[in-house]
C-alpha cells in the first residue's frame, strides 16, 4: 500500500466518481481504477460499489476512509514540519554565557520572527563539525582549525567575529592600575585558564599565544566555571586571567575586578559560523547576513591570531 493509492481512494470517496477523482489527481481514469482494484485485492475487501452515477463506499470502505484521511493528514503535518522556516533554527553557541551566545541574542532582537533552538554543546570542533554535517545542527559557532578545503563536502565555515581578549585582575594585582598592557608585559605573571583541554580549539589558541609571547598560562586543576575563576582572581594579588569583553555575559555581583585591554598587538579569538551550504532554512540565511554585515577582518599588525587562523 502506497500513499498515492490511499490518496486515490480518498479522492474517489469524496468525489463519488472515478472520472472526477482522476481529473482531481491529474491521472487517467484507468490509473484510478487500477489503484483502487490493487488496494482492494491487497486488503481482500471491496471498498466501493459501482453504481450508475459513480461509486459508493461499501461498509468496509466506510471503515477504511477515516483512517486513510488520518494518514494523509499526518503526512501533511510531517511535510509541513520540515518546510523551510517552519521549525526553529538550531544553533550551537558553545556556552550560554560566552560572546557567541550574546551574538545570537543580538540576532534575536534584530529578527524576533526567526524561532531559535539554542544549544550549548560545549563539544570539541570535530564533534560540532559532525553535527552540522549530519544535520543535527543548522549552524554552530567554532574556531576553524581545519583548512577550508578539508571540510566535508557541502560544509562551509565563515569568520564572523574576532573577540579581543582582556586581562582580568583583582585590585591588588601589580598590573591592576594599567590603562593597557602588551603581551610582553604579561611575561612572568601567572594567568589562570582552567579547563583548556589538549586538542580543543581554546587549548590550541592559548597554547600558541603562550609560546609566541612567553606567557605562563596555568591550565591545571579543576574547572569550576567562570564565577569561581573570577572570584579567585578578585581575591588574589598574583593571579590574572583572560576573558573577552562579553565573556561572561554577566559577572558575579560584588567583585572588584579590573578589565585591562591588551594591545600592540591585541590577541583576538576568531569565531566562525559553521553551516551546510544546502540548508534551505531562511533563518540561517538571515543569521549569516546579520553576522557578516557587522564583521570586518582585522588588517595589519595591530592584532594577533594563531597561525591556523591567518
Amino acid at each position: 500500500m502506497d500513499l498515492e493509492t490511499v490518496r486515490t481512494v480518498v479522492a474517489v470517496a469524496e468525489e463519488g466518481q472515478f472520472q472526477v477523482a482522476a481529473q482531481e489527481l491529474g491521472v487517467s481514469q484507468q490509473a484510478v481504477s487500477k489503484r483502487v482494484a490493487a488496494l482492494e485485492a491487497e486488503l481482500g475487501v471491496r471498498l466501493f460499489t459501482r453504481v450508475p452515477r459513480g461509486a459508493r463506499l461499501t461498509l468496509d470502505g466506510q471503515a477504511f476512509l477515516p483512517h486513510a484521511k488520518a494518514v494523509l493528514r499526518a503526512l501533511e503535518k510531517a511535510t509541513a514540519s520540515v518546510r523551510p522556516g517552519r521549525r526553529p533554527l538550531r544553533v550551537d553557541v558553545m556556552g550560554t554565557r560566552v560572546m557567541t551566545a550574546g551574538l545570537l541574542q543580538d540576532f534575536h532582537r534584530a529578527h524576533p520572527e526567526v524561532a531559535l533552538d539554542v544549544v550549548a554543546l560545549g563539544a570539541a570542533g570535530k564533534a560540532v563539525l559532525a553535527a552540522v554535517r549530519d544535520g543535527s545542527l543548522d549552524a554552530a559557532f567554532w574556531a576553524r582549525r581545519i583548512p577550508e578545503d578539508q571540510l566535508p563536502p557541502g560544509v562551509r565555515s565563515e569568520r564572523v567575529v574576532d573577540e579581543p581578549i582582556l586581562l582580568v585582575t583583582g585590585t591588588g594585582h601589580p598590573l591592576a592600575g594599567a590603562d593597557a598592557v602588551t603581551p610582553a608585559d604579561l611575561a612572568g605573571h601567572r594567568i589562570r585558564m582552567p579547563g583548556l583541554g589538549q586538542g580543543t580549539e581554546w587549548g590550541a589558541y592559548y597554547g600558541e599565544l603562550a609560546d609566541d609571547f612567553g606567557l605562563d598560562i596555568d591550565v591545571a586543576g579543576p574547572n569550576f566555571g567562570a564565577d569561581h575563576l573570577l572570584q579567585t582572581v578578585a581575591d588574589s594579588a598574583t593571579v590574572a586571567t583572560f576573558m573577552g569583553p562579553r565573556t561572561p555575559l554577566a559577572y558575579p555581583a560584588g567583585l572588584e575586578l579590573r578589565m585591562i585591554p591588551v594591545h600592540r598587538p591585541t590577541p583576538v579569538y576568531p569565531h566562525s559560523l559553521l553551516r551546510r551550504d544546502d540548508n534551505p532554512h531562511p533563518g540561517l540565511a538571515a543569521l549569516r547576513a546579520h553576522l557578516l554585515r557587522a564583521y570586518s577582518e582585522p588588517r595589519g599588525s595591530d592584532t594577533w591570531v594563531p597561525a591556523w587562523a591567518r
